[in-house]
């Protein structure tokens, strides 16, 4: 099968399609003749060397974690699904290729009214932000703060805080974004110096939890929130540990999935695509990604 993998860590140039074995559905598992895969900065994180190889794996390693596609195989035990159901789902490595091998628990049934380019970059932002915002324990009247508000991630968050009714959400993007956040129902403000001060004149008793991007915006958020285990990063490093805030990793599971599918369905949690590359332009779509402050989400097509 044609695949996107690293056989070297490294600038975005590491990142070249070949030739790699087709996997196999195992018990428990479905194979996915993928369709779309979406990037992250977590694949972006992986390609440049940041995890540990008990992760990783050996190479060549394919990056992707999020994907829409086919069920071609299913392996024994598997009930719910036969091959030529249309599915989106999960998994840490391996979505940048035509095939991959997932649990049955990885995939949920795509809505045909949902577009391929959609499903492929949905999972990743979606749990991620429903997953933030549980931590977060985001509750209704309350006002908090998004950093990168204008990402996947962050516009996902911005829209299932109000869902789920949050008053007041302060995001934080480049300029060029301000109207697009205010028609999700957003306070948009610079990120930068004077963060701290541009959120006390909108919300002068500060925020009751925050989603964090960075150092810069976390350290903002720190200083903001009212209770500061409320606030959470979606990254990690030494230099945010060193801030003392604890690491945190969402579960991600077929039911939140679905939850945020039926969403998305009802037009509650929609998702901005800002780029759609082949599989042959994988290093240019991870560039794309590395660059950060983009609004909306960046996919790959593999057929």
């Amino acid at each position: 099968m044609r695949a996107a993998a690293l056989t070297s860590f490294g600038p975005p140039e590491v990142l070249r399609v070949m030739e790699l074995d087709e996997p196999q559905a195992a018990a428990g598992q479905v194979r996915v003749r993928v369709k779309v895969a979406g990037v992250q900065p977590f694949d972006c994180g992986v390609r440049n060397g940041e995890f540990p190889q008990s992760r990783v794996g050996d190479f060549p390693i394919v990056p992707g974690n999020e994907f829409a596609g086919v069920v071609d195989q299913v392996g024994e035990g598997v009930s719910g699904f036969s091959v030529g159901d249309a599915v989106l789902g999960f998994n840490t490595l391996g979505c940048y290729a035509e095939y991959i091998a997932v649990g049955a628990d990885q995939v949920v049934p795509k809505p045909d009214a949902m577009p391929w380019e959609v499903a492929g970059g949905f999972s990743g932002a979606a749990q991620g932000a429903r997953n933030a915002l549980l931590e977060m324990k985001v509750a209704p009247g309350e006002t908090i703060l998004i950093n990168g508000a204008a990402g996947g991630l962050g516009t996902m968050a911005l829209q299932l805080a109000k869902l789920w009714g949050v008053t007041t959400v302060i995001g934080t993007a480049r300029e060029v974004n301000h109207d697009h956040l205010r028609s999700l129902g957003a306070i948009p403000l610079t990120y930068g110096d004077g963060l701290v001060e541009r959120v006390r004149a909108v919300a002068p008793d500060g925020v009751d939890a925050s989603l964090a991007s960075g150092v810069e915006g976390l350290r903002a958020s720190l200083e903001l929130t009212k209770d500061k285990n409320r606030v959470v990063t979606m990254v990690w490093n030494d230099e945010i540990e060193a801030l003392g805030v604890h690491d945190w990793v969402g579960v991600r599971t077929a039911a939140g999935l679905a939850e945020m599918v039926g969403f998305h369905l009802r037009g509650e949690c929609e998702v901005h695509l800002r780029g759609v590359y082949p599989l042959d332009q994988a290093a240019e779509a991870q560039r794309d990604v590395g660059k950060g402050h983009g609004r909306g989400k960046v996919v790959i097509t593999i057929d």
